[in-house]
């Protein structure tokens, strides 16, 4: 049976709210403390809104309204991630009623720290997406002509994949991942934007991909028409930043909003670049 919430269980009026503000990139971050009146089934963007729309601190003082990051609101797009109360998660799913039984005095909300911050809560996550694109984490299509049914998928192998198809790219399970460290480059004085842009790439590209892309690479390594790139896949794993850069920590997994099996796909990488590795060795 579930158990019933009593209904007169008493609830705040109420709610005080602590945001790690940054106004620019750059900027040095600072606290600041809101208190709005509580409501029943709100979750962190509805309290968000309201921040907005009283755009007041708890002192009363007019203050610009903080700067958020949200799509589809049911944690699909992945765009929310925030740390809230010292853990990374979705603020679309998180439930103001949940967070106050954990901590009834105040929310704290700050944005993910292995990102470069845009402003407030808003953290530019360019390199999460290099990281796919390291790995081509994609199908690769010829043309858009039909070519006929494709190769049958096996039902275990449509078991193994859906999972790690769930992905949003949220970024939880690289804040949580102490091997991958926050990369934030300014332009140098005289350097133009191509040669910034190229400097940044270059730092990515030496930096641990992430959990995110090993799965992904392994995901499009098991589909009939993704596999075609295995071997280049592969190789990026083997690179820098690629799959020994990976400590095992296996916090990704534990973050995980959709509970992909990360650490699974970690391992399967680890037993495919070692026989792509000893295959590649002997056709030299």
């Amino acid at each position: 049976m579930i158990a019933l919430e009593p209904s007169n269980k008493k609830r705040p009026e109420f709610i005080n709210v602590r945001v790690r503000r940054q106004d620019a990139p750059g900027k040095a971050p600072y606290w600041e403390l809101h208190k709005i009146k509580y409501e029943p089934e709100m979750n962190v963007i509805s309290v968000l809104q309201r921040i907005a729309a009283q755009s007041t601190n708890r002192d009363g003082k007019k203050v610009t309204p903080v700067a958020w990051d949200c799509g589809c609101l049911e944690e699909v797009c992945g765009s929310c991630t925030m740390v809230i109360n010292g853990r990374v998660r979705q603020s679309c799913s998180a439930l103001v009623d949940r967070l106050l039984a954990d901590n009834p005095d105040e929310i704290v909300l700050e944005p993910m720290s292995k990102f470069p911050v845009v402003r407030d809560l808003v953290v530019d996550r360019a390199r999460l997406f290099q990281g796919l694109e390291r790995v081509k984490a994609w199908v690769p299509v010829d043309s858009y002509f039909n070519m006929g049914a494709g190769e049958r998928i096996l039902r275990e192998d449509q078991e193994r994949n859906y999972p790690l198809s769930q992905c949003m790219s949220c970024g939880c399970c690289l804040e949580a991942c102490p091997q991958y460290n926050k990369i934030e480059l300014t332009q140098k004085s005289g350097e133009s934007n191509e040669e910034f842009e190229a400097r940044k790439e270059q730092a990515y590209a030496e930096a641990f991909v992430g959990p995110h892309a090993i799965s992904q690479a392994m995901l499009f390594n098991n589909h009939p028409t993704g596999k075609v790139l295995a071997g280049e896949r592969l190789e990026a794993l083997e690179g820098p930043g690629g799959l020994a850069s990976c400590g095992n920590a296996q916090n990704c997994v534990a973050v995980c909003p959709k509970e992909i099996p990360l650490t699974t796909s970690i391992a399967r990488a680890g037993r495919a670049t070692t026989l792509h590795a000893i295959k590649s060795w002997f056709e030299k």
